[in-house]
């Protein structure tokens, strides 16, 4: 027998159907060796040397491992094909006892019986270079984590967390957020002359006035244009005409898909990742049981294998004929700053297209893989051919403008078309009448408006990780969960699409700003993703880059420490007496919330729940417990049951207790009259109180 391991057993049953009978299959379901879950776990006066540990959880996993490991007659460690799955090999090799030049690593881009068979003739040593950059991240982040945290914690507010990249991201987001309330709009007016040919209408633009550029700036300079030109003579002083082409877009990134999934089709972060793995692992096919149907998704290159490309070019040959087949294949160049450590994003094969899978794939699986699919095959595909042709009128000094566009040949646009944001499209008209130099063309009338221009647009998940793809910050693997933990801790909330920082997100970034500007900020963040890509190229040694990074950043958190400023939230006084030494008591921020705590505090050390502490309004309609009065983190009052966590339910008006005897929705007080709190339902009394 031959031991297969892997990380997900998700993948297992994909898997199993490439390798036969003569192999088992087993899953370590992620890291079994790691840093300590609850200590700091780096030794900082030893070479920043981790102490890894077994996980406490996974003993059980473990011995099965090594008992499976000692009865195989060959081992093969197939985690994920990037420097986190390196890092994992290693340690699992580390716990086997293996010797680190024996070569028993083998990895696949995807999960098909070329790929596996390929992988399993030639195995190879687990790669240092790779777990070493993967340390290197791994201690920094730990470093950051573990020592900046408690700052925030001690310095704003309890159970805070920073991090190396979430902290340049959170920034990204409140800079902009800050960039949007600085904005001052601009005035401007567009002017269109509405111009008519045959059964034409043409829609021309102002663009310029003596031959510059022109735009007005106020209604005097619109007047004083309509003045000017008023019943005088549009005549056609320019037509220039060509043949233009648009190139495919590339197949897709990590990054790529997840914007086009949030901008098409609408998927979240976490939705298209959980799709996107699901895909890669294995789906069931009806027909086929449960089989891998894409390349690995955690990448930054749009490389494709030539045999992938064959038979792409091939497929598109014979559904869409020889036209949509370029004549040299079409080549993609990454981007400097990328690993190109796979392939891009594409379908395992095209013979499997998203109609034969639509039965049986969930929603977002089969809306993902379409996506997938057919960006690939575009992106194979030949250009889209367009005949373009501009045309300048001349009226007095002023010059007006229409460009038209029309297809000649569709190329890849007959499977995909790419995402324009709104802003962003040029207004091409449709087919131009036929027209002449010097001919008169009829206005019949002068459209304008008066415009402001608009201040930068909040991120969106998708925009946020093209931002930070950009900048340089955070890999592949790391943008969803970076952008996650910003609004899974209250850092920022979505409002509908959009990203807004919340007060305690802009609050942590203040201060961050003010002690740790010069690490957490997006040149020193992307300066460190290059030295990370150095150690895994260059064999540069992991201890020196951590060390330099631990040289600056400790003088920070030392001054940062000792520093007196303190962004906490002041005490709130309340009416109540302290019951020990009769002294007032104020609510205080903990751990776990507010509570009441004596106001004489270190003398008297007396706290309490904050329940019965401030002012109850109305009764709960689930449980019958005084409702309480509070204020959300925008500064609106709301009330919430007394008895929480046990009973959940809130309210923004003031509940009765009682619940509506038509639709059973509780009951609230309004202006002086009590009624349902359904506004679909007409229930009303009038209120004693």
């Amino acid at each position: 027998m031959k031991l297969v391991i892997i990380e997900s057993p998700f993948k297992r049953e994909a898997l199993k159907k490439y390798l036969g009978s003569g192999f088992e299959v087993f899953a370590t379901k992620g890291h079994i060796r790691d840093l300590p879950q609850k200590t700091f776990g780096i030794d900082l006066k030893n070479n920043f040397e981790p102490k890894y540990e077994n996980v406490p959880d996974k003993k059980d996993l473990i011995n099965d491992l090594r008992k499976k490991a000692s009865e195989a007659e060959d081992v093969f460690i197939a985690t994920d094909p990037d420097r986190e799955g390196e890092a994992i090999s290693w340690h699992v090799a580390n716990i086997l006892g293996y010797n680190p030049e024996k070569p028993c690593r083998i990895e696949f881009n995807e999960i098909s019986k070329k790929a596996v068979s390929k992988a399993l003739e030639n195995p190879r040593k687990i790669d240092l270079k790779l777990v070493n950059a993967q340390q290197a991240r791994r201690v920094l982040d730990r470093i950051v984590g573990y020592k900046l945290s408690p700052i925030l914690c001690k310095k704003i507010a309890p159970k805070l967390s920073a991090g190396r990249v979430q902290s340049v991201a959170l920034k990204l987001v409140v800079d902009r957020e800050k960039e949007i309330e600085n904005f001052i709009p601009e005035e401007y007016w567009s002017v269109n002359a509405l111009l008519k040919k045959d059964k034409y209408e043409i829609k021309a633009g102002l663009v310029t006035y003596k031959k510059k550029k022109f735009v007005p700036k106020n209604k005097e300079e619109v007047d004083t244009l309509l003045e000017r030109i008023k019943n005088k003579d549009f005549v056609v002083s320019e037509i220039k005409k060509s043949k233009t082409k648009s190139h495919a877009p590339a197949p897709f990134t990590t990054s790529t898909m997840q914007q086009d999934a949030l901008n098409k089709l609408g998927m979240s972060l976490a939705r298209t990742t959980s799709s996107a793995q699901q895909l890669y692992e294995g789906v069931e096919v009806k027909g086929e049981g449960k089989i891998a149907l894409i390349t690995y998704i955690r990448t930054d290159s749009v490389r494709v294998s030539t045999d992938a490309q064959n038979a792409c070019l091939e497929f598109i040959k014979n559904k869409y004929g020889a036209d949509f087949v370029p004549e040299k294949p079409n080549v993609y160049h990454t981007k400097e700053n990328a690993q190109d450590a796979h392939e891009a994003i594409r379908p395992i094969t095209m013979d499997i297209t998203p109609d034969m899978v639509k039965e049986t794939l969930s929603s977002d699986n089969y809306k993902l893989y379409k996506l997938i699919y057919e960006r690939f095959l575009a992106s194979q595909m030949t250009e889209a051919e367009y005949s373009s042709v501009s045309v300048t009128f001349d009226c007095e000094d002023y010059g007006f403008k229409v460009n038209g566009r029309t297809m000649e040949f569709p190329g890849y646009t007959s499977v995909y078309k790419e995402y324009v944001e709104e802003e962003n499209k040029d207004g091409l008209a449709g087919k131009l009448p036929k027209l002449e130099k010097g001919e008169i063309v009829l206005c019949e009338k002068i459209l304008t408006e008066q415009k402001f221009t608009k201040p930068p647009a909040r991120y969106t998940e998708a925009s946020l990780v093209k931002a930070m793809e950009e900048k340089g910050i955070g890999r592949p693997a790391t943008y969803a969960a970076t952008i996650t933990v910003l609004t899974s801790r209250r850092y920022a909330i979505k409002e509908g699409k959009y990203l807004v920082p919340t007060e305690l997100g802009r609050k942590i970034n203040e201060y961050l700003e003010q002690f740790f500007s010069s690490v957490i900020n997006v040149k020193f963040t992307a300066y460190m993703e290059g030295r990370l890509d150095d150690i895994a190229n260059k064999d540069e040694d992991w201890h020196v880059v951590v060390s330099n990074f631990w040289n600056g950043f400790e003088h920070l958190i030392e001054r940062a420490d000792a520093s007196s400023l303190t962004m906490k939230e002041p005490p709130k006084e309340t009416d109540i007496k302290c019951d020990k030494c009769g002294g007032k008591m104020v609510i205080r921020q903990g751990r776990f919330g507010e509570f009441l705590a004596c106001s004489n505090f270190p003398k008297c050390k007396n706290t309490k729940p904050l329940d019965g502490s401030i002012k109850h309004v109305g009764k709960c309609p689930e449980c019958g417990s005084d409702m309480v009065e509070r204020k959300s983190k925008k500064g609106k009052i709301f009330y919430s049951c007394s008895k929480f966590p046990d009973c959940k339910f809130m309210s923004w008006d003031i509940t009765t207790g009682e619940k509506c005897p038509e639709c059973k929705n509780p009951l609230i007080i309004k202006n002086k009259t009590i009624k349902c709190s359904n506004n679909e339902c007409d229930y009303k009394k009038e209120s004693n109180q």
